[in-house]
C-alpha cells in the first residue's frame, strides 16, 4: 500500500459549498451562493427537524429555498425553481472546463472512501458505482473517474469520449469558481424598475429580470469600490432593485389580445411580424384607451404588491423609493407620475408597511368628517349628517343623488372621484391578496390561482368614464378619445411618495410634443415626486430632452455623466483637444490673413499730412475691415450645472448624457439600437443614481484608485 506520511493519516471533514442550477441555452449551469448564503444554508440543515420545512432566505432575500426539496423559489416575481445542492465533489467535463458538482448521494460515497483510504494511509481504491463509474483514489491529489466502453451517458458526446478519464476534485477550495460577494443586510433604498416595449430588455433578448439582475450586481460593486469609508462605518448597506414587468399581463389570457392580433395577422414573413405583434404594438396599445388602462393599472398594481411584499420581509426598513423607466416604461411613469394625488394626509415619505396596499390619496378610514376634509368639503358634512349619511352610505349615492341633496356641481365631482378612488381600494386590497397568494409545493401557482389573478387583471383593466376636467391634472396627459364629455382611463395611485424618477432613453419629450404640449411650465413638478432625471445615450434614436421644452431662451448643453472610474473618456478628451486646437488655428490664421490684408490696401505715407490731404488721398478701392463682434461668454459655470431649469427636478439640470465609447464614436449608425438598449450594463448610469440616492443620506463617494 502507498503511505504518504503520517500527517495525511488525519482525516478532516470536507466544507462543504450550496450551489443552484440555472438552466442557459438548453445547458444545466451549476453556480454558487455566498459564502454568506451557503453557511446559512448549512446551519439550517443542521438545525432541521425532522418533518418540519426549513425555508432559508437566500441573495438578499430575493429567493427561498426550501431545503427538505433542495429548491430555490422566486420570491418577487414568477420563476421555475431551481434545483439546489450541497456540493462537496465536482468533476471535470469532457467538453467543459468548468468543474461540475457530484449529486449528493454520489459525493457522500466517494467521501466515505477518501475517509477511509486517508485513514487507514491505503489508495489505489477503487470506487465502482451501480451506473458503471468506476472512481480510482490514486492519491489524495490524484482522483480519477473512468466511464466504461459503450455505456451510454449523457455526459459524453461520441463512443471515443467515454474512455477518456475525468479529473475528480474534493472540495470548493480545489476548484477554480468564482464566489459571489455576499449582499448587505441593510437596505438604504428601494427602486423599481419598469420596462419599455417587447418582452426582451437587450440585444441578447433577456427578460426584465435577468437585465435588473445585472444593473444590482453593478451597482453593488460600484458601492464596494467608491463608499470604502462609509461602508466601513457602517452607514452604507445596499440598494435593492426589483423589476416590474408589465408586458406579460398585457399579451397574456387576461385581455386576449394576442389571440385577436393573431387572427388578423397575414401569414407571410411571420418572423418579422410575430416580432412586431410582440414588441412594436405596445406602443399602440399604450395610445388605446381600452389597453392604456390596462397597461397603467398592472405597473401601478405590481409595483404596490412588490412594495407591500418588500416591506413585509424587511420590516425594518426605514428607507424611500425610487423609480426607473426605459423607453415607453419612463412615459408610462411620466404620465403616472403626473396624475398622482398629494394628500394632506401623507406627512410621511411613505406608509407604514401594514398599510402598504392602502391607496395614496384616501387612507382606509371609515369615518365620514375625515373623509370630507381630505377633500376640502367640510361645510358639507351637515348637510350629509342630516340625510343620517355615515361614509358607507355616502359611497352609494350617485351623481342624481348628490344633486337632489342641494350640492353644487363642483362638490359633487370631488365626492364621486372620491367613490370612484375608494373602489379601486377595495379592488386593490382583494387582488392584493391574490398576487401575495403563496405558490404550491410544485413551485408553480395552481390552476385555480393563475385564474384568479387573471381574473383580478381583466376586472382592473375595465375602463371607467372619468371627467375630463379631473383627468388634465398637471402636464403631458395621454391623448385619448373623448366620449360624450367624457374620457375611458382611470389614473391609479402608488402606495408611496417617489424620491425621484429615472428616465433611460426616453421618448417623454417627444411625446409631449406630438400631444401639442410645446412648453413645459417651469414651476411645475410631479404632485409626489420631487426629484426627475432624464438620462440617455448620445446615439439613441429613441431618447430626447426635456430641458428645451422649459427653458427655451437657453441654449443648454445636457450634463455629462462622468465615466466611473473617474474623468473623461480619453478620445473625447482628444477629440475636445483637437476641436480647441482648430478653433485656435482658425482663429490665428484669419489674424493672420487680417493683418496682411490691411498692409496691402494701406498707402504708405512720409508724414502726417493735413485733414484736406488725408481725405483727398485716401483709396477709393480700400476695403474696408469689418471686425468681429467678441464672442459672448456665459456667465454659468462649466457645463451649466448651476442654471436654473425649472422645479421638475428641483432647480436642478435634468438631462444627463453618457459619453460614447471609443468603438462607438466610429459609427454612430451601426451602435444606434445597442445604444437604446445599453442602460442596463452601465456602470456610469448605475453611479449617477447611487450618487443621487445617497446624496440625501450625507455619503460621499470615493474615486476608486486605478
Amino acid at each position: 500500500m502507498l503511505d504518504l506520511g503520517s500527517e495525511l493519516h488525519t482525516y478532516h471533514p470536507v466544507q462543504p459549498h450550496w450551489f443552484y442550477c440555472r438552466r442557459a441555452d438548453a445547458k444545466d449551469a451549476w453556480l454558487p451562493f455566498s459564502r454568506e448564503d451557503s453557511q446559512k444554508l448549512e446551519e439550517a440543515l443542521k438545525n432541521a427537524k425532522e418533518g418540519q420545512e426549513s425555508i432559508v432566505a437566500t441573495e438578499g432575500g430575493r429567493y427561498d429555498v426550501r431545503l427538505s426539496e433542495r429548491l430555490r423559489y422566486a420570491v418577487y416575481w414568477d420563476q421555475a425553481p431551481s434545483e439546489v445542492q450541497r456540493c462537496t465533489w465536482f468533476y471535470k467535463g469532457n467538453d467543459d472546463p468548468r468543474y461540475l458538482p457530484y449529486p449528493e448521494p454520489f459525493s457522500n460515497r466517494l467521501e466515505e472512501a477518501y475517509m477511509i483510504a486517508v485513514t487507514l494511509g491505503e489508495w489505489k481504491r477503487t470506487l465502482d458505482f451501480p451506473t458503471g463509474e468506476t472512481v480510482i483514489l490514486h492519491n489524495p491529489k490524484h482522483i480519477m473517474q473512468y466511464q466504461p466502453i459503450g455505456l451510454p451517458d449523457d455526459w459524453v458526446g461520441s463512443p471515443s469520449d467515454q474512455t477518456r478519464p475525468r479529473t475528480v476534485k474534493r472540495g470548493i477550495e480545489n476548484i477554480a469558481v468564482e464566489i459571489p460577494e455576499g449582499e448587505p443586510e441593510t437596505v438604504d433604498h428601494l427602486v423599481f424598475m419598469v420596462h419599455g416595449i417587447g418582452p426582451a430588455c437587450d440585444l441578447r433578448f433577456r427578460s426584465i429580470i435577468q437585465c435588473v439582475n445585472d444593473f444590482r450586481s453593478a451597482a453593488l460593486g460600484l458601492l464596494t469600490a467608491h463608499c470604502r469609508t462609509a461602508r466601513a462605518e457602517g452607514r452604507v448597506g445596499r440598494v435593492e432593485f426589483l423589476p416590474v414587468d408589465w408586458h406579460s399581463a398585457l399579451h397574456g389570457d387576461a385581455t386576449g389580445v394576442d389571440e385577436a392580433i393573431q387572427k388578423i395577422t397575414l401569414p407571410s414573413i411571420s418572423r418579422l411580424r410575430h416580432f412586431t405583434n410582440d414588441t412594436l404594438l405596445d406602443l399602440f396599445f399604450y395610445n388605446s384607451p381600452t389597453y392604456c388602462q390596462t397597461i397603467l393599472d398592472t405597473v401601478v398594481t405590481e409595483i404596490n404588491r412588490l412594495y407591500s411584499l418588500f416591506c413585509s420581509r424587511h420590516p425594518g426598513f426605514h428607507g424611500e423609493m425610487s423609480l426607473v423607466g426605459h423607453s415607453l416604461g419612463s412615459l408610462i411613469l411620466f404620465d403616472l407620475l403626473t396624475n398622482q394625488k398629494c394628500s394632506p394626509v401623507h406627512t410621511e415619505n411613505h406608509m407604514s408597511p401594514k398599510n402598504a396596499t392602502s391607496d395614496s390619496s384616501f387612507q382606509d378610514e371609515d369615518d365620514l368628517e375625515e373623509a370630507m376634509c381630505q377633500i376640502g368639503l367640510q361645510s358639507y358634512i351637515q348637510i350629509l349628517k342630516k340625510e343620517d349619511m355615515d361614509l358607507d352610505s355616502l359611497l352609494l349615492c350617485s351623481e342624481k343623488d348628490l344633486q337632489g341633496l342641494g350640492l353644487p356641481l363642483g362638490p359633487r365631482k370631488k365626492i364621486l372621484e372620491l367613490v370612484r378612488s375608494r373602489k379601486i381600494i377595495k379592488d386593490c386590497k382583494a387582488g392584493m391578496a391574490t398576487f401575495l397568494t403563496p405558490i404550491d409545493s410544485s413551485g408553480f401557482m395552481n390552476q385555480a390561482t393563475v385564474n384568479h389573478r387573471q381574473s383580478f387583471l381583466r376586472a382592473q383593466s375595465t375602463t371607467s368614464a372619468v371627467d375630463y376636467e379631473y383627468f388634465d391634472v398637471g402636464i403631458g396627459q395621454l391623448s385619448i378619445a373623448v366620449v360624450n364629455g367624457q374620457v375611458s382611463i382611470n389614473y391609479p395611485q402608488l402606495s408611496f411618495h417617489p424620491h425621484c424618477f429615472f428616465a433611460f432613453g426616453s421618448p417623454i419629450g417627444m411625446f409631449l410634443t406630438v400631444r401639442g404640449l410645446k412648453r413645459i411650465d417651469p414651476e411645475y413638478s410631479f404632485p409626489t415626486c420631487k426629484g426627475f432625471f432624464n438620462i440617455y445615450h448620445p446615439f439613441d434614436p429613441v431618447a430626447y430632452r426635456i430641458e428645451p421644452m422649459m427653458v427655451s431662451n437657453l441654449d443648454l448643453e445636457p450634463m455629462l455623466i462622468p465615466h466611473h472610474k473617474g474623468r473623461k473618456r480619453m478620445h473625447l478628451e482628444l477629440k475636445d483637444s483637437l476641436t480647441r486646437m482648430s478653433a485656435d488655428l482658425k482663429n490665428n490664421v484669419m489674424g493672420s490673413l487680417r493683418t496682411a490684408w490691411q498692409s496691402f490696401t494701406r498707402f504708405p505715407v512720409a508724414a502726417l499730412p493735413t485733414a484736406e490731404a488725408a481725405e483727398c488721398t485716401k483709396s477709393p478701392t480700400e476695403v474696408p475691415v469689418i471686425q468681429e463682434p467678441e464672442r459672448m461668454e456665459e456667465s454659468a459655470s462649466p457645463e451649466g450645472r448651476d442654471v436654473k431649469v425649472g422645479m421638475l427636478n428641483g432647480g436642478r439640470r435634468i438631462d444627463y448624457v453618457l459619453q460614447e465609447t471609443p468603438i462607438e464614436s466610429f459609427n454612430e449608425y451601426l451602435f444606434a439600437i445597442q445604444s437604446h438598449l445599453c442602460y442596463w450594463e452601465s456602470e456610469d448610469t448605475a453611479l449617477l443614481l447611487l450618487k443621487e440616492i445617497y446624496e440625501t443620506l450625507g455619503v460621499v463617494f470615493e474615486q476608486p484608485p486605478s
